[in-house]
């Protein structure tokens, strides 16, 4: 009987030893390291909280102003663990601008258990110390601000960039006078590089617009106005560079009209005539022609310049062979 008595006693001892255990509130430590710095140095706030594992602390967050600026926010660090207690350490570098003694209160940690939230302190007020330096004015004599000096020149502060200078320049020179003796030899001169390229032959022109038009895939996004009117513009521009007509600003008829008297060929002039007509038809009435009719009017478009572009003049065979020597000539020079 004695014995389960004991054993009763005992079991109960344990459960409210435990039940104490997990109901402590846990405590709080707060510190300045170190209480005492110079104005503009950096000090360090450590904020110690001994819980629970399953008690929540949240830690204080700190703004500074124009006295002590916040510089950083550590991680929480674990420096104990014993059982369920947990021992944290918080800190937080901090600066300090202004000269004084600052009281900086008692931090405080939000403490959540259960249905229970409270704030927690520190049991004793944080105390910072900023010195500065004093200067005596009285035993200090305060001088003017020296003029500047002037030191006598030496060649030597610029001989490496003379002989730099001088051994580029006569490269550049070596290479120029390489190049003015070959182009010598081919006839030209050196004022030719500079030059302008000549401006690329009308038809050229039109059958690069042409196939570039083609390479934009606007009839086939259902952008016919573009089309035709990208089609004729760059016909108009060719006929006024091959033909020497004002195409641009006349009318399709005008253009019929002024092309009559020139010597095209009967096919070419009809399918100008048809495609001036059919784009007209597509810029002001709102038609909306075929595939086949899109792709034949390009057709028309370009076999029109190649039809009508001028013919290069072969060269006799007295001409050839008078190059030919020419050539002779100049290699065995």
């Amino acid at each position: 009987m004695m014995k389960r008595v004991f054993i009763l006693l005992t079991c109960t001892a344990a459960i409210l030893c435990t039940a104490g255990a997990a109901a402590q509130t846990p405590t709080v430590e707060a510190r300045v390291v170190p209480d005492s710095i110079g104005i503009g140095d950096t000090f360090t706030l450590e904020i110690d909280v001994e819980r629970d594992q399953v008690q929540v602390a949240d830690f204080p967050a700190f703004e500074g102003n124009d006295k002590i600026e916040m510089v950083a926010s550590c991680p929480v660090d674990t420096l104990e663990r014993d059982g369920r207690r947990l021992k944290l350490r918080k800190r937080y570098t901090m600066q300090a601008f202004a000269e004084g003694r600052f009281n900086m209160g008692r931090p405080g940690v939000l403490y959540a258990d259960k249905n229970i939230i409270d704030t927690l302190y520190a049991p004793d007020s944080l105390l910072l110390e900023v010195g500065t330096f004093r200067i005596d004015t009285t035993k200090q004599t305060i001088y003017d601000i020296k003029p500047q000096r002037t030191l006598p020149f030496r060649p030597e502060e610029i001989a490496g960039y003379t002989f730099w200078t001088l051994f580029l320049l006569l490269n550049i020179a070596a290479l120029l006078f390489a190049l003015r003796y070959r182009m010598a030899k081919r006839g030209q001169r050196l004022s030719d590089l500079f030059k302008p390229a000549p401006p690329a032959p009308p038809h050229v022109e039109a059958i690069r617009a042409l196939e570039a038009l083609n390479n934009q895939k606007l009839w086939q996004n259902n952008r016919h106005k573009q089309y035709y009117s990208g089609l004729t513009d760059i016909l108009r521009r060719y006929l006024a560079a091959r033909y020497g007509i004002g195409a641009m600003e006349m009318t399709s008829d005008e253009i019929l009209d002024a092309v009559r008297p020139l010597d095209l060929p009967q096919k070419s002039a009809m399918e100008l005539a048809e495609l001036l007509r059919e784009a007209d038809l597509v810029k002001f009435a709102k038609a909306t022609p075929e595939a086949t009719r899109n792709v034949e009017a390009y057709q028309w478009a370009y076999y029109f310049v190649e039809e009508t572009k001028p013919v290069e003049e072969q060269p006799t065979p007295e001409a050839e062979e008078a190059l030919g020597i020419k050539a002779k000539e100049e290699n065995h020079a």
